[in-house]
Parts: structure tokens; C-alpha cells; sequence
């Protein structure tokens, strides 16, 4: 019975800001490595950042001045701070383990940076 529910995406002028969250029921993140990935429309899948369970981040080169993935082991949810976005970062946002294929994807969040 574990979901992963994504939320906090929206429509945002280049430059703008969001934050999402990623809820988490049914398990422990504090033991796992975890990721956001996001889906562009035409796209494959791919890995935006992530945070190991010791808390070391890493992005991929396209956001990491710009997104910060962050965690709260309490609250069993993750975080993912997007600053100075920009419309190539129109994409379904999900969250899910950094090793995926164990968890069923959630419905994700759409984060869409137009004028």
C-alpha cells in the first residue's frame, strides 16, 4: 500500500519559482535514496535530482544551479525547490525511489513555465 503523492506544480512565468512535494505513505523514506524525475511531453523519463538517505544531493547538469532537492524523514516526504525556471522545464513532475521499478509511479505533478 505504498503511494507516492505529488503536488505544488502549476503555471509559472520564466524566472518564476515553485516548490513541490512528494507525500509518501506506507513507508520509511529515511532508509532510501530519493529522486524526482520528470516527463516532458515527447520524452523519455528522466532524473532531475536527487538525495541519498544521508542527505548528499546531486543534479543533473541542466538544473543543479537552479533546482534543490531536499527531505523531511518525519514527515516521510520530499521536496524539490525550483528557482529561475524555464520553459524547457515544462514537464510531469514525479518523485519516486533513486532505483525505481519497486514503487508504482504516482500521477505526478504538471509544472508548466510559459509567458
Amino acid at each position: 500500500q505504498v503511494q507516492l503523492v505529488e503536488s505544488g506544480g502549476g503555471l509559472v512565468q520564466p524566472g518564476g519559482s515553485l516548490r513541490l512535494s512528494c507525500a509518501t505513505s506506507g513507508m520509511r523514506i529515511s532508509i532510501y535514496d530519493m529522486a524526482w524525475y520528470r516527463q516532458a511531453p515527447g520524452k523519455q523519463r528522466e532524473l532531475v535530482a536527487l538525495i541519498t538517505k544521508r542527505g548528499i544531493v546531486t543534479a543533473t547538469d541542466s538544473v543543479k544551479d537552479r533546482f534543490t532537492v531536499s527531505r523531511d524523514n518525519a514527515k516521510n516526504t520530499v521536496y524539490l525547490q525550483m528557482n529561475s525556471l524555464k520553459p524547457e522545464d515544462t514537464a510531469v513532475y514525479y518523485c519516486n525511489l533513486a532505483t525505481p521499478g519497486r514503487i508504482p509511479w504516482g500521477q505526478g505533478t504538471q509544472v508548466t513555465v510559459s509567458s
